[in-house]
């Protein structure tokens, strides 16, 4: 993986199907229990009860799965998140894992998700100024291009998956970092659908 190749630049972080609940709902428990054994599930949920939520490249780039959380007021609040734990219904953990960016709010909205929230372009501006920060960088969501900017260019989405769960045609990309903090995208550009036989 690439995180052998180069651990001092390569980091993971938790999302929100790094959770018992969730990925024994989408299958992840089904194939481990199918391929290989329940004790191998059970030893990735211990494994992903540990990762980290959150990031900060540099002092200026913020990372997280999800979003935003109205709980979030210190940097210090995600030091003192205790490992390993499982990802609550609620809070401060729970949002950085779910939130999404959402065009024309103003301010937190109901997530149609059903967990979480939906923030506007001016909690990102706000909570960039608070913690001076120059940049958001989430995934969670499919954008068709492979990254999407929010919030003029303060937040962006990055979904590395093309052709997500084979019923999208959307390109996947893999956000870069140079030294002066200057982001660069390299797409991973969908595949032709595949061809139904005998229709």
């Amino acid at each position: 993986t690439q995180s052998t190749w180069d651990p001092e630049n390569f980091f993971l972080l938790r999302g929100n199907h790094e959770s018992a609940s969730i990925n024994r709902i989408y299958g992840f428990y089904d194939e481990c229990k199918r391929r290989y054994t329940i004790k191998l599930w059970k030893t990735f949920t211990d494994t992903f009860n540990c990762m980290p939520v959150a990031a900060v490249v540099e002092g200026k780039i913020f990372c997280m799965h999800g979003g935003l959380s109205p709980d979030l007021h210190s940097m210090e609040q995600i030091r003192q998140i205790l490992r390993p734990t499982d990802v609550p219904d609620s809070g401060l953990i729970c949002d950085l894992l779910w939130a999404d960016p959402e065009e024309g709010l103003q301010g937190w909205g109901e997530n149609e998700r059903g967990v979480s929230f939906t923030f506007g372009a001016d909690v990102v501006a706000r909570f960039l100024r608070a913690h001076n920060l120059d940049l958001v960088c989430r995934a969670h969501q499919v954008v068709e291009d492979g990254y999407q900017f929010f919030a003029q260019r303060q937040l962006v989405t990055v979904f590395t998956a093309p052709n997500y769960c084979g019923e999208f045609d959307n390109a996947g990309a893999v956000m870069s970092v140079d030294e002066s903090l200057m982001c660069s995208f390299q797409i991973l550009q969908p595949t032709a659908p595949a061809r139904k036989v005998g229709c």
